[in-house]
């Protein structure tokens, strides 16, 4: 950008550490040392473990189904252990063993303005303090449902709820009762939480017939979902083809995690 090298240099320098922090997690802020034009600042006094995250793992595993409470955090498809985290600031995070990371992540959105941040830990503070939960209607519903109209300008109500998953089982239902048709397409690879009418791959059936992939879900819980082929409009025309007048909707995911945040 035409800057001064030695400023261009400490900025490449920095985001390569930061890599180098979140996948092998050294520490930084050790003193620099010099390396041509090049400063770096590689703690090697503080080896990367994992000996605390392997035991807290290894006893979680034994109380719950893959010791995780979200199938994706088991590193089942990846390769390699979880890390047991401890707490967050900032753009940072600490796993049990005190290996620190810069996160890349942000709790998968919520996150965004960092983590634990001074002025929204001192909203939730005052808000704790008038209690945990009503049970009933409150103000702030209000104020974070005008928010929500606000920021997109196709919603015009709000409907709460706890998880994802029932959010999407609430809006399949109403798109059926609005319709009163009973299928809906997705699209191969796009995920809408587990509820089983959503977990079903693309196959050499699923025009006619929606086929389960997961154990446990019954080809009656499928059959109408129709499953299309992502970026691929003539897969979704097709479909809308063969089955017309049956189509409650489509629905789609905003950013597609599972093919690499599209």
């Amino acid at each position: 950008d035409g800057g001064d090298p030695h400023t261009i240099s400490a900025r490449y320098t920095l985001r390569m550490l930061s890599l180098a922090s979140f996948s092998l997690g050294l520490n930084l802020g050790a003193t620099p040392t010099r390396a041509g034009d090049v400063r770096m600042a590689v703690d090697v006094r503080a080896p990367f473990k994992t000996t605390e995250s392997d035991r807290l793992m290894d006893e979680a595993r034994e109380i719950m189904p893959g010791g995780v409470s979200s199938p994706v955090r088991a590193f089942k498809s990846v390769g390699g252990d979880p890390v047991v985290f401890d707490r967050v600031k900032g753009a940072y995070a600490w796993d049990v063993d005190g290996n620190k990371y810069v996160d890349y992540v942000g709790t998968w959105g919520p996150a965004i303005v960092g983590h634990a941040d001074d002025r929204v830990l001192d909203a939730v503070k005052a808000t704790m303090d008038k209690g945990t939960s009503f049970g009933a209607p409150c103000a702030l519903e209000n104020e974070l449902a005008k928010m929500v109209i606000d920021a997109v300008p196709s919603v015009e109500m709000v409907r709460f709820t706890n998880s994802g998953t029932e959010a999407c089982m609430g809006v399949l239902r109403l798109m059926r009762a609005y319709t009163k048709r009973e299928k809906v397409i997705k699209f191969d690879g796009c995920y809408h939480g587990h509820a089983d009418s959503f977990l079903v791959a693309a196959g050499s059936g699923v025009a006619t017939l929606g086929l389960p992939d997961s154990p446990g879900v019954t080809q009656g819980a499928s059959a109408s979902t129709l499953v299309a082929t992502y970026n691929d409009i003539e897969s979704v025309k097709a479909l809308f083809e063969a089955n017309k007048g049956e189509v409650a909707g489509v629905i789609l995911e905003g950013v597609v995690g599972n093919s690499g945040f599209i």
